[in-house]
């Protein structure tokens, strides 16, 4: 996905990833530039997205879980 384009202070232009991420270690949603991967979830295409990044892996971690009850039995 492009970078967006975002308006800086002083009349400059900059590029900004429209990726999202989750951190973990202060529970709330970052853009691109924000703490060290090892931290975060993600990246999400949305703010929305990474706001559910809890649940998401919630979700995914208990369908993992059930389709390996298929590999155990």
């Amino acid at each position: 996905m492009p970078p967006s384009l975002v308006a800086l202070p002083l009349g400059t232009i900059s590029a900004v990833s429209d990726q999202w991420w989750f951190c973990l270690k202060h529970m709330t949603v970052e853009p691109e530039k924000g703490c060290p991967n090892k931290d975060r979830l993600g990246p999400y295409d949305s703010q929305d997205a990474a706001s559910h990044a809890l649940q998401t892996a919630a979700e995914r971690n208990k369908k993992w879980k059930e389709q390996d009850k298929g590999w155990d039995e």
